[in-house]
Parts: C-alpha cells; sequence; structure tokens
C-alpha cells in the first residue's frame, strides 16, 4: 500500500537579482529549477534512503514531503490526500542538532510525549524510550554535556515518541565520527523493525544507504530526476563485500560516475 505519492513535482526558486552573477548563472532571469517532473511511490513502513549529488534538491524535496514548502508544480499525496502543510504525523530530523540547549535531555523529549495525557505515563514513556536509544542515566544531562551520538540518539528518540507516520532523516549522521555512525546505523534498523514508521532518509554516504534501506533512489544532478530506483530485498545484517550486495555497491558507483568501488 502506497504511503506517499509524488506526483510531476518540480520546484524552481525565483531569480531577484537584475544582474548575473556568472555567465552559468542559472538563476538569471528565468530563475533556478531545483527539482523537475519528480513521480515515485512511497509503500507504507518502508525505509527509502535519498541519494545524490550536493545541491541536488535533496532537502528541497524533503522540506516539500514535510510541507514546509510548497512545489512549483505537481503534487505530493500522504493517504491520497495532498499536503498542504506540515502535520504532528510527519516528523523532520534535520541535518542540524536540533535539540534545545536549555533543557535536559528528558525534557528535550518531552517535547514530542503531548500524546501522553497522564503525567506518570508520559514520565514513563519518556523514560523508556530513552533507554532504548541507549541513554538511561542521562536524562538529566544538557545537550552540551552529550557527545555528538548522544544528541543524535535524543532526537531520534524525541521523533519516535510522538508515534509519526513518517519520519523523514535529512543526513542526520552526517556530523558524526565513523565509529559512531555504525552505531547509529544498527539503532536505525532495530528502530525499523520496532515500529511501523515509513522512514524517508537522505545520505550522502553509499554503504549507509545499502545497510539500512529496503530501497534507494537516487537522484540526478540539478535540476534533479530519479536517476535510479535500486530495491533492496535483502535481511539485516548485510555483507557489502560479497554477492549481491557487493555488485550493487558497483553499480551505484557507477551510476554516480565512479567506475571502480573504494
Amino acid at each position: 500500500m502506497n504511503k506517499i505519492e509524488v506526483r510531476g513535482l518540480s520546484k524552481s526558486y525565483k531569480e531577484r537579482r537584475k544582474k548575473r552573477r556568472s555567465p552559468g548563472d542559472c538563476g538569471y532571469r528565468h530563475g533556478c529549477p531545483v527539482l523537475q517532473d519528480l513521480d515515485f511511490r512511497i509503500e507504507e513502513g518502508s525505509f527509502t534512503c535519498f541519494i545524490g549529488p550536493s545541491g541536488c534538491g535533496k532537502s528541497t524535496l524533503f522540506r516539500i514531503m514535510a510541507g514546509f514548502e510548497k512545489p512549483t508544480t505537481g503534487e505530493v499525496l500522504v493517504d491520497g490526500v495532498p499536503i498542504s502543510g506540515p502535520s504532528t504525523r510527519h516528523i523532520f530530523v534535520f541535518q542540524e542538532d536540533g535539540l534545545f540547549p536549555w533543557m535536559t535531555a528528558m525534557e528535550n523529549v518531552a517535547l514530542g510525549a503531548g500524546r501522553f495525557s497522564d503525567p506518570v505515563e508520559r514520565e514513563r514513556e519518556i523514560r523508556d524510550f530513552l533507554d532504548m536509544v541507549g541513554l538511561k542515566g542521562f536524562e538529566n544531562h544538557y545537550p552540551h554535556e552529550l557527545s555528538g551520538g548522544m544528541r543524535r540518539r535524543a532526537e531520534v528518540a524525541r521523533a519516535l515518541i510522538a508515534n509519526p507516520e513518517i519520519l523523514l532523516m535529512d543526513e542526520p549522521f552526517g556530523a558524526l565520527d565513523f565509529i559512531t555512525r555504525l552505531q547509529m546505523r544498527e539503532e536505525m534498523v532495530n528502530v525499523h523493525q520496532m515500529f511501523d514508521s515509513t522512514i524517508l532518509f537522505i545520505t550522502h554516504d553509499i554503504d549507509e544507504a545499502l545497510q539500512l534501506g529496503d530501497r534507494i533512489i537516487m537522484l540526478s544532478g540539478r535540476p534533479s530526476s530519479v536517476k535510479a530506483d535500486i530495491p533492496l530485498p535483502f535481511p539485516h545484517p548485510r555483507d557489502l563485500a560479497i554477492g549481491e550486495m557487493a555488485s550493487l555497491r558497483k553499480e551505484i558507483y557507477f551510476h554516480i560516475g565512479i567506475h571502480a568501488a573504494l
């Protein structure tokens, strides 16, 4: 069953300058096209990774799907209904740290727990979600007292406790070190198996996409269109060095113009 449908979606930004900055300035007179005639569907409960070159419009696409921006043409439908604006059913985890620095980890996660009216149940659920992401014992720590990985875990807990139907994650692990990224990938696989949310995930890391997703949608350079749509019907954990996974990895590198996977 389709949860999200993107139909004929295009996005251009208007040009407000009277003079071009450079001879190749795409924005001169006609505006700057970012997304061009995108069409795809996302199944309910799936984990879809989006990859593409920097500046191709992945974040713009996610902001449109979350209801923060409107497309120039086309539409996005959730459960068959066009998106008209942000919704508590769709939670966005941004690239940048999103925790409020004056709040503890527990207070930050509590912001997503509004569906619990009983104070005792609410506190119990907050503690359970913090425990689930490995932050038991850090409930009363402030963001500056947590590592980068801990802050990301707190953001994931805040998003999940809201019980979103759709979770949009824009390069959430991009600023983390390699080991912490691997740990967070494992956490996300576990989260997807535990919850029914439809997860959309932007990454520049091909291995990350192969390890996490049920599917990879690859966008072209700007103006972006769907360059490849790759299903990943493989169980977890996944070994990228052998078999079909290794072949897919090489294929994706070839799609992005690197003819020998490193």
